[in-house]
């Protein structure tokens, strides 16, 4: 494959699943303005089967466009040959290495923070009431800070190619 079709490829998909993982980030703000406690009263049953298993295709689908943005980002950054002067925040690159750092912290926090948490939220994973209690205001704080670090993200990756006189 040639380095330019390879680089378009990277580029699109990187584009388009940052779309769906940064857009889920914004529609859980809108539709959850505040936080709100757990409060127990759908059980498993209640939910449904059809109702879990669209859940489970959400946010598997959010999850899974985050892995696809950052090993896309990486790929693009690695076929150019930049990827250790970038994660090395060294000389022009250092600009969009901010952005790759704070993307794969934002991909650190969604797998190892908020979904661990989250399964227990959404009965995917026993858990007793208590601890769906306190897992709740985890994912809520932890789906906020990937939308917060997302708008420096943004920032960083647009200064990368059109904003680095900010930073000469």
């Amino acid at each position: 494959m040639s380095f330019s079709l390879l680089d378009l490829l990277l580029r699109w998909g990187h584009l388009l699943f940052a779309l769906v993982w940064i857009g889920h980030n914004y529609a859980n703000v809108v539709q959850h303005p505040r936080f709100q406690p757990f409060n127990g009263e759908d059980s498993p049953e209640a939910r449904g089967a059809a109702l879990e298993r669209r859940m489970q295709r959400e946010h598997g689908t959010f999850r899974y466009a985050s892995l696809v943005v950052w090993f896309t980002g990486m790929g693009m950054l690695a076929q150019r040959g930049w990827l250790a002067d970038a994660l090395l925040l060294r000389g022009h690159l250092a600009v969009i290495g901010m952005g790759a750092w704070i993307g794969t912290l934002m991909l650190l926090n969604l797998w190892l923070v908020l979904w661990p948490h989250q399964k227990k939220v959404l009965g995917f994973v026993p858990a007793l009431l208590d601890e769906r209690v306190r897992c709740s205001r985890i994912t809520f704080l932890s789906s906020r800070t990937n939308s917060i670090l997302s708008i420096p993200l943004l920032f960083f990756m647009a200064a990368g190619s059109h904003g680095l006189a900010l930073f000469g």
